[in-house]
């Protein structure tokens, strides 16, 4: 009886705990790409993720080398893409693209990355050229760390839940030898 309720307990603490941490929403692309180094001024920042984005509350901010705003404001989401305009880079230097996407059956997912803008000597009207938004595979996944972390844990779950079924085995229904006379 105290065994059943032993393993009862045990299962529904894992059941609670691990849902939050382990359907986290994880960053699979980016244009422009994180380390880019772009010679021409892009007119958007679009991030894409593994599950689909809500509509609201969704933020991408990007920051020129002094710190300074320089997106437009207007994100669009898309799907699984989240879209903000930017207003025209002049500034050489390293830009900062902070974001938070948020989708309706998963966790937040908050980051941020870099790419390089090196602007022409001088300015004039630059010719678009199209960009393809390939899969980034330069660094790891941002979320590998957590992954990991959780299958440890499970690991380390399937142990304490065995050593809880031998223990009550022996405290409890373990069968008793008879001392011989």
């Amino acid at each position: 009886m105290r065994l059943t309720r032993v393993i009862t307990v045990f299962t529904t603490a894992v059941l609670i705990l691990l849902p939050g941490s382990a359907f986290a929403n994880s960053f699979t692309a980016a244009v422009p790409q994180p380390g880019a180094v772009l010679t021409i001024s892009p007119n958007s920042i679009s991030i894409t993720t593994a599950s689909p984005l809500s509509g609201q509350g969704s933020l991408i901010v990007v920051n020129d080398p002094n710190g300074l705003t320089v997106d437009d404001g207007s994100i669009t989401i898309n799907g699984n893409n989240a879209i903000v305009g930017m207003a025209e880079l002049k500034k050489s230097g390293v830009y900062t693209v902070n974001y938070t996407l948020l989708s309706d059956t998963e966790d937040p997912l908050t980051g941020a990355y870099t790419f390089l803008f090196k602007a022409p000597a001088s300015l004039g009207t630059p010719t678009p050229a199209p960009t393809t938004g390939g899969s980034y595979q330069g660094e790891k996944n941002l979320n590998d760390g957590s992954n990991t972390f959780i299958y440890v844990l499970l690991v380390l779950a399937g142990f304490v839940f065995i050593f809880l079924i031998w223990y009550a085995k022996i405290t409890f229904g373990g069968t008793k030898k008879q001392k011989r006379k």
